[in-house]
């Protein structure tokens, strides 16, 4: 009998064991993220701030102000999504395109793919400094290239001009973020087998038709995880916007992030937890939306 319980209590210390070696991991977590999303979600309700030392709840003010149309809060949001959806969509083309080339047996491809995945190693500020270095008016390196092969009317004020600025800001990070899709795509690519090919190949196919008909099926997990990274990583980007614009022309590349970075330096605590519960409630929906509507696919596919 004892030999037995022994042994149960052995079995259940055995179980029991690995789940240690999460509890640092969980405590940290409800200390670091859990907790203070919980508070940031309270504090939104409030009228915190750095000129007042009582706080009060004051229900669903801060988020009418929002979506007031006297305010610019709304136009921020619109950035927001527009630079999500412009770049999301151009890296996800471009690191698809990238991939499907270097997949081939083009020559030095190691190269080519450390080549295009580097400036994806560059943080967000050396890669704002270089490109503001690069993208200035008067001495930029882009400007004067252009002006030294005959293409002077193409030289802009890249970071200043307001029609401009925003769209060199996307390019920048398209510049940044394509290679780190393309190795995503590799990994996909590498992973279908090359029987579907082989097969295509007798039945006649040509290589867009194997393309749309076996490439883009199979790698349909990977372009979900792209898609929803780069969304999410889209709605909330702040540093490649703060260091190369600050906003600016003026507000004009203000997106939501800079925003509430600009309302906590402020003092206005409430309303930056507000546009941050705001945002956080906008990535969940479109997360859970985008997976489910993706995951059907792949069932069908």
């Amino acid at each position: 009998m004892k030999t037995q319980a022994s042994g149960k209590h052995k079995s259940m210390k055995a179980k029991i064991y690995p789940a240690y070696f999460l509890l640092g991991a969980v405590i940290l977590y409800f200390a670091l993220y859990l907790v203070p999303g919980i508070l940031g979600i309270y504090f939104s309700f409030t009228n915190w701030n750095a000129y007042s030392s009582k706080m009060h709840f004051v229900g669903f003010q801060n988020f009418v102000k929002i979506f007031s149309i006297g305010e610019n809060y709304l136009f921020y949001i619109k950035n927001t999504l527009l630079f999500t959806a412009v770049t999301t969509t151009v890296k996800t083309v471009l690191g698809l395109v990238f991939a499907l080339m270097l997949n081939t047996g083009i020559a030095a491809k190691s190269v080519h793919r450390s080549i295009l995945f580097s400036p994806v190693i560059l943080s967000f500020l050396i890669t704002g400094i270089v490109f503001r270095s690069i993208l200035n008016p008067a001495t930029g390196m882009l400007n004067t290239i252009l002006r030294d092969i005959g293409l002077a009317p193409l030289a802009a004020s890249w970071l200043v001009d307001p029609h401009i600025a925003f769209f060199s800001v996307m390019g920048v990070d398209v510049w940044k973020g394509a290679g780190y899709l393309m190795v995503i795509y590799l990994a996909g690519l590498q992973a279908i087998p090359s029987t579907y090919y082989d097969a295509a190949a007798i039945d006649g196919a040509g290589y867009f038709q194997r393309l749309w008909n076996v490439t883009l099926p199979l790698l349909m997990p990977s372009i979900v995880v792209v898609v929803v990274l780069n969304i999410l990583y889209g709605l909330r980007v702040f540093d490649i916007i703060y260091v190369l614009t600050n906003g600016g022309p003026g507000n004009l590349t203000e997106v939501i992030n800079t925003v509430v970075f600009e309302q906590f330096s402020q003092g206005a605590y409430a309303l930056a937890n507000s546009l941050s519960t705001l945002l956080f409630l906008v990535m969940a929906a479109i997360g859970f939306l985008l997976i489910r509507a993706m995951n059907r696919r792949i069932v069908q596919a």
